[in-house]
């Protein structure tokens, strides 16, 4: 499973696949039934992923670039907490 993992993860990972925004997966002789259909199923979960069955069984992986509205970041800042860690710089 961790192999598989990483090799899908390498191969979405890729300056080309990150560029085009979609990748081409094929399923290897040596990926066991049981991890292939993990890992399908844990990309079907993933928002915004569209997954695509080839007939070859490889599967095709598309994605759109982010938006503002897609990027939600929840953090509360102590200003007091940053002002006292603040730190003079040595120049």
């Amino acid at each position: 499973m961790d192999r598989l993992g990483l090799r899908v993860s390498a191969m979405i990972s890729s300056p080309q696949a990150q560029f085009g925004r979609k990748v081409l997966i094929h399923r290897l002789d040596t990926d066991c039934d049981q991890d292939w259909e993990k890992i399908m199923e844990l990309l079907l979960e993933t928002d915004g992923l569209e997954v695509a069955y080839c007939d070859d069984a490889a599967v095709a992986l598309q994605w759109d670039i982010p938006t503002d509205d897609d990027l939600v970041i929840e953090r509360e800042v102590d200003l007091d907490v940053v002002r006292q860690t603040e730190v003079e710089p040595p120049f």
